[in-house]
């Protein structure tokens, strides 16, 4: 199979490849793929050459994969509001079809062009069904799966879907319609759309039914709690994590990770910013320690009450943010004040439960001068090695 595969993406005689290698077509399973295509990545191919090359063997594979015996998915999982969600964007992409035919019998008309910008426009919320799957599906499955560099190759497909899509709402919006542009754009878009949500339906979900445990399935649900899912959206409430039993016990559990007290030091020693804690009966309770502070601190202040740690002059802002942030009446304050030629942004955080009590307030710190002068964008390493 890895022969054929360099056939077809090399161009090297691919009729007479498919035809020598049929039976290997007919009978290729997701498992298959899932590993062909985690061996092809490891290849020194450019990026865009694979993904075209994986394009082109999906499609050969295209019937051999529907027809392969489906697995059920359990109501209301995962990968089942994926799968509702798919359903959705196929029906939105369905009511597109006659618009842009109608388009292109008469690419002045007005009203189809706005139409259409609407329809694609509305697609955008499906974005959210891509970062799902990478923020909550792809790690899983790296954790599990020996051969998982098929799932970069599909985030980069992702990213595909991404820009043809802010590309057409570009073109449709410009006073005189590029229809050529126009057309490839949305050719490519429903194909790449299409594509994704067949792969992840024959491929990717039925092989993590077979190589996930039942728990991690379920936790996957829990763990997209935060993110927007596009049409079809679960309800959270009765959910609970499943917390794996293997957790080492010096680890703590800080809701969204597990981290050893000596990583939690070393996380907030290296923020580029000063951290002070005083918590809610008003004692100093923690201070960061990072490599060059902008106040100095010394352990003598933990369990001190902080309107000791200001002089006569400004402790009374201290106590009226601390009594603003109890009441409620305010969430945060911010100053900044210049040090010879460094400016020094200093805010307060009020921090509260998930009930909305008062549990003490948070002192950030940071030099900004670098920040301020900051302009336009920068999306290159410039790294002078």
């Amino acid at each position: 199979m890895i022969e054929f595969s360099h056939a077809i993406i090399n161009g090297d005689e691919p009729l007479k490849a498919v035809k020598e290698n049929k039976q290997l077509i007919d009978n290729i399973s997701p498992e298959e793929v899932i590993i062909l295509i985690d061996e092809l990545a490891g290849l020194d191919l450019p990026i865009e050459k694979l993904k075209t090359g994986i394009n082109k063997l999906l499609n050969l594979f295209y019937t051999s994969l529907k027809n392969y015996p489906a697995v059920e998915l359990q109501k209301d999982s995962f990968p089942d509001f994926l799968v509702r969600n798919n359903r959705e964007m196929d029906e939105r992409l369905k009511t597109l079809r006659p618009l842009i035919r109608d388009l292109n019998k008469n690419k002045n008309d007005q009203d189809i062009k706005a139409r259409l910008l609407k329809g694609f426009t509305g697609l955008v919320v499906f974005e959210s069904h891509y970062t799902i799957k990478e923020n909550v599906l792809f790690p899983v499955l790296e954790k599990f799966w020996k051969e998982y560099r098929c799932l970069p190759i599909m985030w980069s497909f992702h990213d595909d879907i991404r820009r043809d899509l802010k590309q057409i709402r570009l073109v449709l919006e410009k006073p005189e319609l590029d229809l050529p542009r126009f057309n490839k754009l949305a050719g490519d878009l429903f194909f790449m759309m299409y594509a994704i949500k067949f792969r992840e339906e024959k491929i990717l979900f039925p092989v993590m039914m077979n190589s996930i445990p039942k728990r991690e399935i379920k936790n996957m649900l829990y763990n997209s709690r935060e993110l927007l899912y596009p049409y079809v959206r679960p309800e959270f409430e009765d959910l609970a994590p499943e917390n794996p039993s293997d957790r080492p016990k010096n680890e703590i559990n800080l809701g969204t990770g597990f981290l050893t007290a000596k990583q939690i030091q070393l996380l907030f020693n290296h923020l580029p910013v000063d951290i002070t804690y005083v918590d809610e009966t008003n004692k100093v309770k923690y201070f960061s320690t990072p490599e060059h502070r902008i106040f100095p601190r010394t352990n003598s202040i933990i369990g001190r009450d902080v309107a000791n740690c200001h002089p006569p002059e400004s402790v009374h802002i201290v106590e009226d943010i601390i009594e603003e942030f109890r009441s409620g009446r305010q969430d945060h304050a911010s100053f900044w004040i210049n040090r010879g030629e460094l400016c020094v942004l200093i805010k307060y955080f009020a921090i509260r439960n998930k009930s909305g009590k008062y549990c003490g307030v948070v002192e950030v710190s940071q030099e900004i001068s670098d920040i301020r002068k900051i302009e336009g964008e920068k999306r290159l390493l410039d790294w002078n090695k």
